[in-house]
């Protein structure tokens, strides 16, 4: 069949890119679902700096490339081996398909899915296959196994998971990323630390203002937020911030004073190895540092080696929020259901697939928390 897609051709293209146009908006040939896969008409998708860091080149991927990987849309066909999934149903995509056999995913680590992992390096779906190619026959890259920002994806079911038919898709979707990573890194990467007294989150993007929403329910005695606009450090207030900082060279030293000496949790989510040096400078003796960012691969943190053994210290990875997707995501679900987790108010535009360069414009200068293309 066919479907319109966002091809990304090279990276690192300048900005700003509603003039030099990175993205295209191509109509290609969508192969039928292969042995475990679906084909999912996109109702949103959002975009995120993961999308924008393969744009810049900070986060290389393979060329040319399908771009998307946060979205929620209905089901329309089924291949062989995809027990469970019908046409019709309401699904959201996670941005890592587990494999459900190596043995991070018998551990409940699907985030570490080796086969996974693989897949999205390749730009392949877990099985292999690329089911997106131009008229001439160039294959597409799929961009974590979702490429969403297009009509129709074809996917594996390992990358998807069923919701509510009654959640709205725009809503439906903030959970496939924002939600996912944001809320994970609190609720299942830093569980060891909960409840914690107080949490500080730096970077206060569509991920860590989910991970603000994540830290108000487990209701700490001082919740911090730091960012560098006074936009985003006024929407964390309202979103249950007791202190916001503005990140600077004070900003450590503010943190701590607020929080008594130091956090109790942490989470970093700007993906700068300098704001996770920060983040684990003002997280307090006896506290875990969790970061969900993602820096260029060639970008090296140094901290206080002593501080982990005479402070017990801890410092973690959080990727997919630590997530299993297939539990999470109803769990989330029934939170913001239950107003725990007003995800909400973290859409903050909703925009047409014709308005996708223009919003990663909008995203480079934090004017935007998750904007959600919506697909008619």
């Amino acid at each position: 069949m066919r479907t319109t897609a966002t091809v990304l051709r090279e990276m690192g293209r300048p900005g700003p890119f509603a003039d030099t146009r990175p993205l295209e908006r191509v109509d290609l040939e969508l192969d039928a679902p292969g042995e475990g896969e679906l084909l999912v008409r996109i109702r949103a998708a959002g975009l995120c700096h993961s999308d924008l860091s393969v744009i810049t080149g900070q986060r290389p991927r393979v060329m040319p490339m399908a771009l998307g990987h946060e979205a929620a849309g209905e089901v329309v066909d089924v291949g062989p081996g995809t027990d469970g999934f019908a046409p019709g149903d309401h699904v959201v995509l996670a941005f890592v398909p587990a494999c459900g056999e190596c043995r991070f995913c018998r551990e409940e680590r699907p985030a570490l899915c080796e086969p996974g992992a693989e897949a999205n390096v390749a730009g392949s779906l877990l099985g292999g296959g690329m089911r997106l190619h131009e008229d001439d026959g160039t294959l597409i890259h799929h961009h974590l196994g979702v490429s969403a920002l297009a009509d129709h994806a074809v996917v594996s079911a390992r990358s998807a998971v069923k919701v509510p038919d009654d959640l709205p898709f725009d809503i439906a979707a903030l959970f496939g990323c924002a939600v996912l990573t944001g809320a994970g890194a609190v609720l299942n990467t830093g569980a060891s630390a909960l409840p914690a007294r107080s949490i500080a989150v730096f970077g206060l993007g569509g991920v860590g203002l989910a991970a603000l929403l994540a830290a108000k329910s487990q209701g700490p005695e001082t919740l911090v937020a730091v960012d560098t606009l006074e936009s985003k450090l006024e929407l964390a207030r309202e979103l249950g911030a007791d202190v916001t900082v503005h990140a600077g060279p004070d900003a450590v030293d503010e943190v701590r004073a607020a929080t008594g000496g130091g956090a109790d949790l942490t989470v970093e989510t700007v993906g700068n190895e300098n704001v996770l040096a920060e983040a684990y400078a003002a997280t307090g003796r006896g506290g875990t540092t969790v970061t969900a960012g993602l820096p260029h691969p060639s970008r090296m943190l140094e901290i206080p080696a002593i501080s982990l053994v005479a402070e017990e210290r801890t410092l973690k990875g959080s990727y997919l929020g630590s997530c299993v997707p297939a539990r999470d995501i109803p769990e989330f679900i029934r939170m913001y259901r239950d107003g725990e987790l007003p995800v909400e108010k973290l859409l903050s535009h909703r925009i047409s697939p014709e308005e996708i360069n223009e919003g990663f414009d909008r995203l480079a200068r934090g004017e935007a928390v998750r904007q959600i293309v919506i697909f008619d």
